[in-house]
């Protein structure tokens, strides 16, 4: 039986930074808007970074009214992965919240634009020390570097301004790398970002002991693109300050972060060098330091986002909530991969109140920056449904994650069935080949512009296992898991051999089929699995999604080979599974009632 699955739909264009429509960057004059009126002055910081002095390029923007006496709580925001304080995404910003009465300091982060020293990653003693340095600033006790002073930010106490802080994908990781190192931040919005690295880049989707320490599948597309951004920095920025070089072979990111494109580019995972490639990622990443983490935190992630997937957010969510830190969640339509919709957040429209989670994002800063206490700040989580047609109520909320709610069962025969008692006994083979033979997605669509294909399996190297038709709309919202075994004697001979890129890697992934036979790869999005052990069952944790099956369609779980957005088996492993009434695979779905 083929897992080929034609007619997906294509996916939305991608982007670096949140796909907020850009607009030209402002001028640096007072502006009179219908909300307020605010001035905007470009200023330059010299602050301490990582045992270096670096500069920081940054816009005041300051209402008009706001002064020593009348003083405002501030906002802090810098640039995507990319970008600079003048992108429309980041200015917009500043834009925004200096209409609504608040202070706002945009700033482009080290590296990018016109501030100094190398790119790091959002490394919280790097960029998080960087950053708490413009804090300093806006607490009154840190000059620019022309003389001027912030005395007009309402203080907590004497060097503490009341400040939050916005910003998507690398503008939303520093937030958390910013709070986990100065407790005077006030409250954070992080949009579309991540909390492990070594999960963004190298993920493995296998949950449970051993998954850890083990390498997943490189994925490169996103990865390299991140790569070139950031190494072609002299052909986009000018004069490029010379605290922003590091050497012939690594130019513009620190020492660690090159090392880890290169291992990751190297497609081998010795066991000597793959904890301290783990250690690094993880370093840079928010799972290591949320525990410092006090800020009341406002996760904003999205569902069209191959880069940074819902799991991310969840997996902060959940940590911050397990210690006490006070947050909520939301999964808004876009994220790296597209998705944008009408109605959604989109700041270049200067009208925060124009969408769900604007209007969040203003009771968020409204309870934690004015301290109106009697604000509502939304339920505990919240998430778009793209199957609803009414803009009131595209939004719906809840208190708790969804629970795995539903049981699918692998049966021999290619079935997926609802009671194990169905299961066919049988066993179903596939081979990879030296090439990729699957494809989800081309992650560099919105930077070339180049097509991208539907996604399709090839015969031969994947197996799927379809349902029956639905009998009533099912909607699954979170992320779907697998419980699987495999067979595979040329993977088990080399599973430990001390380079862990010989463990068989596999790739996850759930498809809605119509009753034409079309079929959608919801949000064209994977699981990649370097399989810890073959001799043993595995759980797959799949990337989270909101998704309506309709009634009349069909689920179909399909386990393939390869995949060439990523890395994947080295040498050909061949792979069977076997199924029987107590012995099979099982697929769990979070499913929620209409």
């Amino acid at each position: 039986m083929s897992c080929r699955v034609p007619g997906i739909r294509a996916a939305l264009a991608l982007a670096f930074t949140a796909p907020l429509t850009l607009t030209a960057p402002l001028t640096l004059a007072g502006h009179a808007t219908a909300e307020g009126q605010y001035t905007v002055t470009a200023l330059k910081f010299t602050v301490p970074a990582g045992g270096r002095d670096c500069t920081v390029d940054a816009d005041l923007y300051r209402p008009a009214g706001v002064d020593r006496a009348h003083p405002a709580p501030a906002v802090l925001a810098t640039n995507g992965f990319g970008g600079s304080k003048s992108d429309g995404s980041t200015d917009a910003i500043g834009k925004v919240f200096a209409r609504r009465g608040y202070v706002g300091l945009v700033y482009s982060g080290l590296g990018f634009g016109k501030s100094g020293c190398l790119i790091s990653l959002d490394d919280p003693d790097i960029d998080g020390t960087a950053a708490s340095g413009l804090v300093d600033f806006l607490a009154g006790t840190l000059a620019a570097d022309d003389g001027t002073r912030a005395d007009f930010v309402t203080l907590d106490a004497k060097g503490d301004p009341r400040v939050g802080m916005i910003g998507g994908s690398y503008g939303g990781a520093i937030q958390l790398a910013t709070a986990a190192v100065d407790h005077r931040v006030d409250a954070l919005v992080p949009l579309i970002t991540w909390n492990d690295l070594a999960y963004s880049l190298d993920p493995n989707n296998a949950v449970g002991k051993g998954s850890r320490t083990v390498p997943g599948a490189f994925k490169w597309q996103w990865t390299n693109s991140f790569y070139l951004t950031g190494e072609t920095q002299p052909l986009t920025v000018p004069s490029l300050d010379p605290t922003r070089i590091n050497s012939l072979t690594c130019l513009h990111f620190v020492t660690g972060a090159c090392a880890m494109f290169r291992t990751l580019n190297s497609g081998s995972h010795p066991a000597k060098a793959t904890p301290g490639l783990l250690a690094y990622m993880h370093s840079v990443s928010p799972v290591s330091y949320l525990n410092r983490v006090k800020a009341p935190t406002l996760l904003v992630q999205g569902q069209a986002d191959t880069l940074f997937n819902l799991n991310e957010a969840t997996a902060t969510y959940k940590t911050l909530k397990a210690q006490g830190t006070t947050a909520k969640m939301i999964w808004q339509s876009w994220g790296h991969s597209g998705g944008t919709a009408a109605g959604e957040l989109d700041l270049n429209q200067g009208d925060l109140a124009a969408s769900y989670v604007g209007r969040r994002i203003v009771a968020w800063f409204d309870r934690y920056l004015r301290e109106r206490k009697g604000v509502d700040t939304g339920p505990a989580f919240a998430y778009y449904r793209d199957w609803v047609t009414d803009s009131v109520g595209t939004y719906a909320t809840t208190d708790q994650l969804p629970a795995q709610a539903e049981k699918l069962y692998l049966s021999g025969d290619g079935k997926l069935v609802d009671d194990r008692a169905k299961v066919a006994r049988g066993s179903r083979d596939y081979a990879n080949r030296l090439v990729p033979t699957s494809h989800s997605e081309n992650s560099l669509t919105g930077m070339t512009g180049l097509p991208d294909p539907a996604p399709y399996d090839t015969p031969g190297t994947c197996l799927g296992w379809t349902g029956a038709p639905l009998t009533r709309a099912t909607d699954v919202v979170g992320a779907p898991k697998a419980t699987l075994k495999v067979v595979s004697p040329a993977a088990r001979r080399v599973q430990n051999s001390g380079d862990a890129a010989d463990k068989l890697v596999l790739f996850a992934k759930l498809y809605d089929l119509a009753p034409d036979g079309t079929g959608t790869l919801v949000h064209r999005l994977v699981a990649p699995v370097r399989v810890p052990d073959v001799t043993k069952s595995f759980t797959v944790t799949l990337p989270g999604i909101v998704h309506r099956f309709a009634k009349g369609h069909r689920l179909r779980f399909v386990i393939a080979a390869s995949d060439d957005a990523y890395t994947g088996n080295r040498g050909i492993k061949p792979v069977t599974v076997v199924s029987s009434p107590k012995d099979t695979g099982v697929l769990e779905l979070p499913v929620v009632a209409d």
